[in-house]
C-alpha cells in the first residue's frame, strides 16, 4: 500500500506533523499486519484545542489477536504523552457488525472522519442505522446516571465537578448529532450551533450544557462558589435534555 499524503484544514501544523510521525510508527510497528490508519473526533471536525484534545484513531488491522495488540504497548508509551488515546482495533471482518452494535459512534466515524494511510474501508460501506434510536436514548439516560453516580465517588468536590462536566459534554455531542439523524435535520459538526439547534428543536434551555462546552474549551474559569452553581445549571438541563428526547422519540 502506498503511503497517503495529507493535509488537514484547521489542525495546528505542529500536530499534523506529529500525527505523521505516529504513522510512521505505526507502520513501521505492524507493516502488513496494518490495513488503514483513520483519524476522527474534534481533530477532523475542526473543534481540536491543543493541550486540550485529545487525537482519536482508528486502526485497521488484519487480526487482533493477543501478540498483535501487545505490538501497541511501545507505541502507547511514546504517544499517550502526546494525547493519542489508545485507537479503536478494527478488521474488516467485524466492521459490519460493530457497526451494527454501536450505530451512534461508527455514524460520526463514517461521516466525519479522514484518512491518514492505507485503505479507506468506510468507502461504499453504510452504516446500519436501525437501532440508532435505542442507543441514543441509552446514552443520554447512562451520561446522567453516571454524572450522579461518579459525582457522589468524587465527594461532591469542585474539583470532581470540573472534571466531570467536559467529560459529560463531550459523550453528549455525538448523541445530539444521532437525535438530528433521528429527526431528518442537518447534523452540525460544531457544538455551539448544536446545542442551539437542539434547543429550538426540543424547546428546552441548554444554557448548563453551554457552560459546559466552554468550561471544556477554558473559555471560563468559574470561581470556587460558582463550581456548584454551574453543576446543578448543567444537572437541570441535562435532565430536560432526557425527558425532552425520550418524549420526542417515544411518540416515534
Amino acid at each position: 500500500m502506498l503511503s497517503v499524503k495529507w493535509t488537514i484544514d484547521g489542525l495546528p501544523e505542529e500536530t499534523q506533523q506529529l500525527l505523521r510521525a505516529y504513522v510512521k510508527d505505526v507502520t513501521q510497528a505492524y507493516a502488513s499486519q496494518l490495513e488503514g490508519v483513520l483519524l476522527y473526533g474534534s481533530a477532523v471536525r475542526g473543534e481540536f484545542l491543543p493541550g486540550r484534545s485529545n487525537l482519536n484513531l482508528l486502526l485497521f488491522v488484519s487480526s487482533y489477536d493477543v501478540a498483535v495488540l501487545k505490538k501497541y504497548n511501545g507505541i502507547h508509551k511514546r504517544w499517550s504523552k502526546e494525547q493519542v488515546v489508545v485507537p479503536l482495533f478494527l478488521t474488516r471482518a467485524d466492521l459490519q457488525s460493530a457497526a451494527f452494535a454501536f450505530p451512534l459512534e461508527y455514524l460520526d466515524i463514517h461521516e466525519c472522519h479522514r484518512l491518514l494511510w492505507g485503505q479507506d474501508p468506510f468507502v461504499g460501506f453504510k452504516v446500519d442505522s436501525h437501532h440508532l434510536a435505542g442507543e441514543v436514548l441509552q446514552s443520554l439516560r447512562g451520561n446522567l446516571l453516571r454524572v450522579r453516580q461518579r459525582l457522589v465517588e468524587g465527594g461532591c468536590t469542585e474539583e470532581a465537578m470540573t472534571i466531570l462536566m467536559p467529560l459529560s459534554i463531550t459523550a453528549l455531542l455525538p448523541v445530539l448529532r444521532g437525535v438530528q439523524r433521528l429527526s431528518g435535520r442537518s447534523v452540525l459538526s460544531h457544538g455551539e450551533p448544536l446545542l442551539k439547534d437542539s434547543e429550538a428543536h426540543l424547546g428546552i434551555d441548554l444554557t448548563g450544557l453551554r457552560d459546559a462546552l466552554l468550561l471544556k474549551r477554558g473559555q471560563i474559569s468559574p470561581g470556587h462558589k460558582e463550581v456548584p452553581r454551574l453543576m446543578d445549571r448543567y444537572l437541570e438541563s441535562l435532565g430536560q435534555l432526557v425527558i425532552a428526547v425520550e418524549q420526542r422519540l417515544g411518540q416515534r
